[in-house]
C-alpha cells in the first residue's frame, strides 16, 4: 500500500510534535527538582532528614524516589499523620503536619526533588 503525501506529512508532523514534547518535558522536571531542593533547604527539612550524608542521619531520604511514588511522597508532605499511620511508622518525633500550607508549586517542587533521589 502506498502512502500518500498527506499521510506521510501527518505522520512526520505527529512524530515531530511528540519529539518536541519529550525534549521540553525533561528540563521542566530538572527545574522543578531544583526548586524543590531550594524549598527543602528553606523549610529546614535537613534538621530531621538527611540526603547524601548532609543533615540528620536519623531519617535519610537517599533513594526515596525509587521507593515511593510521586503520589506517596506528596501524601507524606501534605498529610504526614495519615501517611505515617498507613505506613505503620513509629518514628519519633513524627513529621509535623504543617507543609500542606505551602504553595502548590513548592509542594510540586519538593515532590520532584524527592523523586530525583533514586
Amino acid at each position: 500500500m502506498l502512502m500518500t503525501f498527506r499521510t506521510v506529512r501527518i505522520l512526520f508532523t505527529t512524530a515531530l510534535a511528540f519529539g518536541a514534547l519529550t525534549i521540553t518535558a525533561r528540563p521542566a522536571d530538572a527545574q522543578d527538582a531544583a526548586k524543590g531542593q531550594k524549598v527543602y533547604t528553606a523549610q529546614k527539612c535537613q534538621v530531621c532528614h538527611g540526603i547524601a550524608g548532609k543533615g540528620s542521619k536519623a531519617n535519610p531520604l537517599d533513594g526515596v524516589g525509587g521507593k515511593l511514588s510521586a503520589d506517596e511522597i506528596r501524601h507524606w508532605i501534605v498529610d504526614p499523620t495519615d501517611a505515617a499511620a498507613k505506613a505503620k511508622s513509629t518514628k519519633k518525633p513524627p513529621m509535623p503536619n504543617k507543609y500542606s500550607k505551602l504553595p502548590a508549586e513548592d509542594i510540586d517542587g519538593l515532590v520532584a526533588y524527592m523523586q530525583s533521589l533514586k
